[in-house]
Order: C-alpha cells, then structure tokens, then sequence
C-alpha cells in the first residue's frame, strides 16, 4: 500500500507540474482552447491520483504510529 501511495504521489506531482508548465507556456506564447484543454486534463488526472494517495498515506502513517504506542 505504501509504494502505491508513493508512486501516485509522484505521478499525482509530475501532472501538477506539467499543468503548471502547460499553463505558463500558454500564458507565454497564445492561450487557445488546446492548451486550456491539456491544462484542465492534467489537473484533473493530478487530483485524480493525489487526493486518495495523500488521505491514505496518512492513514497509514497514522496506523503505523498507532501500532508503535500500543507495542504491536
């Protein structure tokens, strides 16, 4: 479970990133409705992978902590 979340997270980043980076060359050299187009999927596709891979990495790391106090 940890490595799924891991690599969403990852993925879930490199999506936002790419958004970002789509977004400010379209700011740069002409904004037309493709480049709207590929922003809005790769945010999508961001918070498609990153809102479960960071509420369940937190449950597991709140699990794990919870195990180590009660000495399982």
């Amino acid at each position: 479970m940890a490595r799924w979340t891991l690599l969403a997270n990852r993925v879930g980043y490199l999506l936002l990133a790419a958004a970002v980076a789509v977004f400010v060359i379209g700011v740069a050299v002409g904004f037309s409705s493709g480049v709207a187009t590929t922003v809005i999927i790769l945010l999508v596709a961001s918070s498609v992978l990153l809102a479960p891979s960071i509420v369940l990495g937190y449950a597991v790391k709140a699990a794990e902590r919870d195990d180590r106090e009660a000495g399982r």
